[in-house]
């Protein structure tokens, strides 16, 4: 289970989200509660699919609904493609404005993680959240990424991890991310 602080502002933005037609799903910290050891967290952090074009459409829209936290928010976010947002309840909240084939796939591959008897919240798969976990390659990522194997096992699709993260870190000329990701299965498998 995350941690109350940053579920109180994932509760309320996902409602917003979801009434503005937007494909999204919550990763990071916020999500590692659901497949792997739960942390706290001080923020949500979001995955918003909007392919190049759409930000001046997209970006007003969230800044409506939801205060940016930051000065000149929605000029940051067109820059940047990422919405520093707040949560009615004044959680810090990251929208990213994910363009790659893999955000588009890890949002459509989201389910509902049940909270309680009818409380919902939309996150990324396991295998997604490590592939984002591996690509930031932290320490903290990397304990997060430990926790997750741990916790799911064989029931992680490697095959899939591995087909998604191999152009990533190709992407980010960094193939020691899949290295040490395999490294860290066959260690801990």
């Amino acid at each position: 289970m995350p941690a109350t602080s940053d579920l109180g502002g994932a509760l309320a933005v996902q409602p917003i989200l979801e009434e503005l037609g937007l494909p999204f799903c919550f990763i990071g910290g916020l999500v590692v509660g659901r497949w792997g050891e739960p942390r706290f967290t001080r923020d949500a952090n979001v995955t918003l699919f909007c392919p190049i074009g759409d930000e001046a459409e997209v970006i007003p829209k969230l800044a409506e609904r939801l205060p940016g936290r930051v000065e000149s928010a929605v000029e940051f976010a067109q820059l940047h493609r990422i919405y520093l947002a707040k949560s009615p309840a004044g959680t810090p909240v990251d929208i990213a404005l994910g363009t790659l084939d893999f955000e588009y796939r890890c949002v459509n591959r989201a389910t509902d993680f049940m909270i309680g008897l009818d409380q919902r919240l939309r996150t990324c798969s396991a295998e997604d959240l490590i592939v984002l976990k591996a690509f930031a390659g932290r320490p903290r990522d990397w304990l997060d990424i430990e926790g997750v194997i741990l916790s799911r096992g064989p029931k992680l699709n490697w095959p899939q991890i591995l087909e998604e993260l191999n152009p990533l870190a190709a992407l980010k000329e960094a193939p020691e991310l899949v290295e040490g990701l395999v490294s860290l299965r066959d260690k801990l498998g």
